[in-house]
């Protein structure tokens, strides 16, 4: 349930850190706050579109057999990895103009009259972060015991958006400690390495469908030192895909991974395009 709790945290706080600074430029001038409706009405209708999606791949899971259900949730749980990978490198490249490019868009929608534009505006960027949420989420879930009960969710999911709330509270007051920067660069690991967890358990799905071949299995069992079962092992499975013994295919997958992560972030960081830029 950690891993439901951190993550309806995290992309709560990044719902409402685009919410909060489109709120307060609309307050700024007359013209703009009569833009607030339509910016509710956004985040009414994004989240909407997030609800609509969650009950689409619940109703596709519910339609499959046993089998078609484990290469559904394997699938899902592939793409809930990628997405992980490709917001983290998304935030990298646009973090900075992030403001700026909310705010422009939002000016450009006022003064040509279109109000309507900010509802869409706001729509599209409430529904990515839910959608975002709602993947990564049923990833999540879908690896997770099948015994845990509908109430450890929804508490979990309350808390992570009770932390939410309270973290981008402590993050608008500002402060040398916690900063926005500081907040991003921490949950970017974190995210991470929630993502490498997600695709372990993809490929335990596909080991067991016999669709990704083991190669070795086991290629150690470090049950005796850090199991998974509680405590430490445990965390580190949940969020960081560690396994106690792990087939052969898995560990070069995991290795894949972390070579590409290191490869995208640093070919698609701005100091990076500064570099190639100033060398042409």
């Amino acid at each position: 349930m950690e891993q439901v709790s951190f993550i309806v945290w995290r992309e709560s706080v990044e719902a409402l850190l685009v919410i909060g600074i489109l709120y307060a430029w609309l307050c700024r001038t007359p013209q703009g706050r009569k833009g607030l409706p339509w910016l509710w009405g956004g985040v009414a209708a994004g989240l909407a579109l997030a609800v609509l999606l969650a009950l689409l791949l619940l109703g596709l899971s519910s339609w499959l057999d046993d089998t078609g259900q484990e290469w559904f949730q394997a699938g899902m749980s592939l793409a809930a990895s990628a997405l992980v990978v490709q917001m983290v490198v998304w935030m990298r490249r646009h973090g900075r103009t992030l403001r700026h490019d909310l705010q422009q868009g939002l000016s450009d929608e006022l003064g040509q009259g279109r109000q309507w534009g900010v509802l869409a505006l706001v729509m599209i960027a409430v529904a990515r972060e839910g959608s975002e949420t709602v993947v990564f989420l049923y990833g999540v879930l879908s690896a997770a015991p099948r015994d845990q009960s509908l109430l450890s969710l929804v508490l979990a999911g309350a808390g992570g958006l009770l932390a939410a709330i309270l973290t981008f509270a402590v993050l608008q007051w500002g402060g040398r400690i916690i900063t926005w920067r500081r907040f991003f660069a921490l949950t970017e690991v974190l995210l991470l390495l929630l993502g490498a967890a997600l695709l372990v358990s993809a490929t335990d799905r596909l080991i067991s469908l016999d669709a990704l071949p083991a190669l070795v299995d086991p290629v150690w069992d470090s049950s005796w030192l850090l199991g998974t079962d509680s405590g430490l092992g445990k965390l580190l499975a949940d969020f960081a895909g560690y396994r106690d013994y792990p087939a052969l295919s898995q560990v070069l997958i995991y290795v894949l991974y972390i070579l590409a992560v290191c490869w995208l972030l640093r070919a698609r960081s701005p100091q990076a395009a500064t570099t190639r830029g100033a060398t042409r």
